[in-house]
């Protein structure tokens, strides 16, 4: 019984010193200084040795101007625990009495006790950098690192140098940390992309840049290399980066995964230039069975996407002797799927891209295999206009990887399916749960189509160009780009003025852009820039236009303004950081 009063009695008083901490700190935040001062000090009472209420006490005399009572306070306490860092405090309490002499003196002696031990660097260092007195904070690290080199502060220094604004200084011990201490990489890491993804990032990147060459050149550590490659990524310069992957590939073979998740990435962005060539590279070194179909299968991806009619017949033979080559078994799953979907929506035969997946799953697959077999025999049948059948297969890989990006995306094609067949109200129910979906493009898209819908029935209860408006995309899902520009031009017409405009001038400019009609592209991109300054949409047209010009017309006076007026006007744009990427190397800010 005597046991549990005192527990009861320990817990009441733990509870009643958290209020009245907490209320101490509601009447520091609020400025009562002179509450908070006598609430610190019954605190301090109760807990003499406590180092947070005692600042706090010494913060609330500073801020009620009693310099004397602060002063004592300090001596008083320096006397009786020894700390340090208190000479830093004393030396504050006079910089705030303006007399900057005395203040230099007390900091001073507080790196002189650093000499005295060196263990006392944390507690002093710490103390400058919240008074952020940057210079003396570097000079005690620096101190203590003199008397014991075991003593590795890089970090701590980093920062502060870059709060300094000494640039090359920061990036110098930000690296020496990451090669020393390997563990601590991807910390480092987090902290030099939010300086790369700064809007004043220009000069940062060529630093770090130039830091990194050197370190690649004097050093033969693959450590350096790694991080080129990791530097070039993050510019999304994927061909300098598969050079330094080359290199490290090179000396040591086990990094070959590194080789693949780079063209994975490329992949991605749509680089298909140097997909190709990492690809290739990935054919020509690896026995893996895997890595091959995966190589081939986008290799062969990525010839249709640039192929004409004329070519199909030519691509379906080697598709055919691909699958000769590697077998119809679940390993070459990948390119049975390329081939049903390339006579589906290429060659328009989806009777005969429907029995290739009919005889894939017959195969022994794994439940995620089934699944991709299925979700492409959905997609066929969706483009025999067979919604129901679609939503059925869509539905079951729903329900069979609930938790999966591979569910997720058939959420996203049910939702499309719905939106495809009109059924705006069941498309919008799906697509907001989409919106957060874990996946981050598919909640992008998902979001866009939730817009797409919800602002239209807002602008047109009926739907009416909606309808039509689905129907075009309907056709662009078909590839029937012809039929989905005559869709679309006569939306133009029939709702002039209306919400839908924009966005219809915008696809119609996206599928001219598809079929390589670049000077209509670029002239339905015009009309949004000119007429629409307020779209939503405005800054894919400038983008879209400025990768033409670009990419396609080797007009890059044309696209340096349209990338610009991506950077000034449109920060929060996804497509800011690529627009940033391509105005530098037009302007020739690096010479990578």
């Amino acid at each position: 019984m005597h046991k549990f009063i005192i527990l009861l009695f320990l817990i009441f008083s733990s509870i009643v010193s958290s209020q009245n901490e907490q209320l101490a700190q509601n009447y520091y935040e609020r400025g009562e200084f002179e509450k908070a001062l006598l609430s610190y000090q019954e605190l301090l009472k109760t807990q003499p040795s406590n180092g947070i209420y005692f600042l706090r006490v010494v913060d609330c005399y500073q801020q009620l101007l009693q310099f004397d009572k602060a002063e004592t306070a300090l001596q008083e306490r320096l006397t009786k625990f020894k700390m340090a860092n208190l000479y830093v405090e004393l030396g504050y309490n006079y910089q705030l009495q303006k007399n900057q002499e005395k203040a230099d003196i007390h900091y001073k002696t507080a790196i002189e006790k650093i000499n005295e031990n060196t263990s006392n660097v944390y507690g002093i260092a710490s103390s400058f950098e919240k008074k952020v007195l940057l210079d003396y904070a570097l000079k005690a690290y620096q101190t203590a690192i003199s008397l014991d080199p075991k003593y590795k502060f890089n970090y701590q220094m980093a920062q502060l140098y870059g709060q300094m604004g000494k640039q090359d200084l920061m990036i110098e011990k930000y690296l020496e940390e990451m090669y020393e201490n390997p563990q601590n990489s991807v910390m480092v890491q987090n902290q030099l992309t939010r300086f790369m993804n700064d809007q004043a990032g220009d000069s940062f990147n060529e630093t770090l840049r130039k830091a990194l060459l050197v370190k690649v050149q004097k050093n033969q550590d693959l450590f350096w290399n790694q991080m080129l490659s990791w530097f070039f990524v993050q510019q999304k310069e994927y061909g300098k980066a598969f050079i330094q992957e080359k290199a490290i590939y090179k000396r040591e073979p086990d990094s070959f995964s590194n080789i693949v998740n780079l063209a994975e990435l490329a992949i991605e962005e749509n680089e298909d230039e140097v997909a190709t060539e990492i690809l290739t590279f990935i054919l020509q070194n690896t026995q893996d069975l895997d890595l091959q179909i995966f190589a081939q299968d986008y290799l062969m991806r990525i010839r249709i996407e640039k192929a004409k009619k004329a070519d199909y017949a030519k691509i379906e033979s080697e598709i055919e002797l691909l699958l000769k080559q590697y077998g119809v078994s679940p390993y070459s799953l990948a390119l049975q799927r390329l081939q049903a979907e390339f006579l589906a929506f290429y060659q328009n035969n989806p009777e005969k891209g429907k029995l290739v997946l009919e005889k894939a799953m017959q195969l022994p697959l794994n439940k995620f295999q089934l699944a991709e077999a299925k979700m492409e025999l959905a997609d066929i049948l969706l483009y025999e206009e067979k919604f129901n059948q679609a939503l059925l297969y869509y539905s079951q890989i729903e329900e069979d990887l609930k938790n999966d990006v591979l569910g997720h995306e058939a959420s996203l094609k049910a939702a499309k399916t719905s939106y495809f067949k009109a059924d705006f109200d069941w498309a919008l129910t799906q697509l907001k749960v989409l919106k957060s979906a874990s996946t981050q493009l598919i909640a992008n898209d998902a979001l866009e189509l939730f817009l797409l819908i919800n602002d239209n029935t807002v602008a047109d209860s009926t739907r009416t160009a909606l309808k039509k408006f689905s129907k075009g995309d309907f056709y662009l899902y078909q590839n029937k780009n012809q039929e989905a520009l005559t869709q679309f031009q006569q939306i133009l017409k029939d709702h002039k003025g209306e919400e839908i405009e924009d966005e219809t001038i915008l696809r119609i400019g996206e599928t001219y852009q598809e079929l390589t009609d670049y000077n209509n592209a670029l002239s339905f991109y015009q009309q949004i820039i000119d007429n629409h300054p307020e779209s939503i949409y405005r800054d894919e047209a400038l983008f879209f236009s400025a990768e033409i010009y670009n990419k396609h017309l080797n007009q890059p006076e044309k696209a340096k303004p349209l990338y610009e007026a991506v950077l000034f006007n449109h920060q929060d744009s996804i497509h800011f950081v690529e627009s940033r990427k391509n105005f530098r190397q037009l302007r020739g800010d690096s010479n990578l």
